[in-house]
């Protein structure tokens, strides 16, 4: 689109909302692309690695079995186009942003791709459009990357184009709560830009929540992985607290639970993973940072996160010390890598940290994942996952992650299991 274009734009809004493009198509994107697609929606999925659109092609993408149906029935359709062209963005009623927002080694927010898919965005866009950011980032990033700079070539929010956030809610592998069961938040630059927002999102759900702004939906992000952050290390620190007293953190959680208010269940573990817990609080402190602000508690919570992995290397430890020997030389069998149950998703996993920390102390680290085959470490290297764990010679069992419907009874052949998810059960596990 010219720039003459640009300076003088005439919006022309689409009666019925019938395509919408979607910048990446990751754990988020391609959910999202599936759940409009299944509301009538043209899609037009787009992703500049071709790696990723070959994969979704081959319909070997990580996703719930409902999903995969419905990948399984979309694909053949003329209605769904994956492509790694973004100039296509300028054929839909909507634009949705789908792309990554982690944290560096630093812990500071790393928006590359972000920016990156705005500038683009920016590129091709033309007025009519609804764009809507569904990336986690730090409150301002909407107006940042898209309404100074749409204003600045001319457009008119809320006129010529439609501007809103609307945080992603997707919880990868969680079959209970689906897009259609679950509320999504959006927050427009102006009425109009919500409410034309509103009539995208409502595809995905029928429960939409509309805020006075941008700024708003992006801080309810952040507010609410802050809010699991602090919870998880919460229920960590309890686990440890428990552990003191000779108490099952299970049963002590398991019991608080019966409590019909005041009380929502978070379970401890080996860490978090993942994109959200591990990266969206440091948006938001970071950005207080910046401001000279604070928040104590979530800075505390975070660094109690970050600790963990170091707390199940030193309780393996100190099981095999009670046993009379060091980690030095011993051959550990690591039970899962990914980050949660279900799901073939290493991001930020606390597995990573953990392999480094033992093979760091002298230890013989090989891990079993039947849903990881190949595992790229921290230290720039990769290891294979052991493709058939019965006779293995290991000292121990260190149960990080178990997938629903795989067989762990040959755990019970170590001469010691230490159970970091406090809930495994070689005979029923999940």
């Amino acid at each position: 689109m010219t720039s003459a274009v640009l300076d003088q734009p005439t919006a022309v809004w689409p009666e019925k909302l019938t395509s919408v493009a979607i910048i990446g198509m990751g754990y988020v994107g391609l959910p999202t692309a599936l759940g409009l697609h299944a509301g009538g929606v043209k899609i037009i999925g787009i992703d500049r690695d071709q790696r990723r659109l070959d994969t979704i092609l081959a319909g070997e993408a990580d996703l719930i079995d409902a999903d995969l149906r419905r990948l399984e029935k979309s694909l053949p359709q003329e209605t769904f186009e994956l492509t790694s062209d973004i100039s296509r963005l300028a054929e839909a009623d909507a634009v949705l942003v789908c792309v990554p927002t982690p944290v560096d080694r630093y812990l500071m927010p790393d928006l590359t791709a972000l920016e990156g898919a705005c500038a683009a965005l920016l590129e091709h866009t033309r007025p009519g459009q609804t764009l809507i950011l569904t990336s986690t980032s730090f409150v301002g990033t909407t107006r940042r990357l898209l309404v100074e700079p749409l204003t600045a070539k001319g457009f008119t929010v809320g006129r010529d184009i439609a501007v809103a956030s609307s945080p992603e809610r997707i919880d990868p592998g969680n079959v209970t709560h689906t897009q259609a069961e679950t509320p999504r938040v959006v927050g427009g630059v102006t009425p109009a830009c919500a409410r034309r927002a509103g009539e995208v999102v409502s595809v995905l759900t029928p429960a939409v929540h509309t805020v006075g702004s941008p700024e708003a939906a992006e801080m309810t992000k952040l507010y609410e992985n802050s809010f699991r952050a602090v919870n998880i290390a919460l229920a960590n620190e309890f686990a440890e607290v428990c552990a003191g007293l000779s108490l099952d953190p299970i049963e002590v959680t398991e019991a608080a639970a019966t409590k019909p208010y005041g009380f929502m269940k978070f379970s401890p573990g080996p860490g978090v993973g993942g994109h959200c817990i591990p990266c969206d609080p440091h948006y938001l402190l970071w950005q207080l940072r910046e401001s000279r602000g604070a928040a104590p508690l979530l800075a505390q919570a975070m660094t109690s996160i970050a600790e963990r992995p170091r707390q199940v290397v030193n309780r393996l430890l100190e099981e095999l010390s009670l046993r009379g020997r060091g980690l030095a030389g011993t051959r550990v069998a690591l039970v899962g890598v990914t980050y949660k149950p279900g799901v073939q998703d290493v991001r930020s996993s606390s597995a990573l940290e953990i392999i480094g920390q033992l093979t760091a102390r002298g230890a013989h680290v090989e891990y079993y994942d039947p849903l990881v085959d190949r595992l790229l470490l921290d230290d720039g290297t990769t290891a294979s996952g052991i493709r058939n764990p019965r006779g293995g010679d290991w000292d121990v069992a260190l149960i990080h992650t178990a997938h629903p419907g795989h067989d762990y009874s040959w755990v019970t052949d170590c001469p010691l299991v230490v159970d970091a998810t406090y809930r495994f059960d070689p005979v029923g596990a999940p």
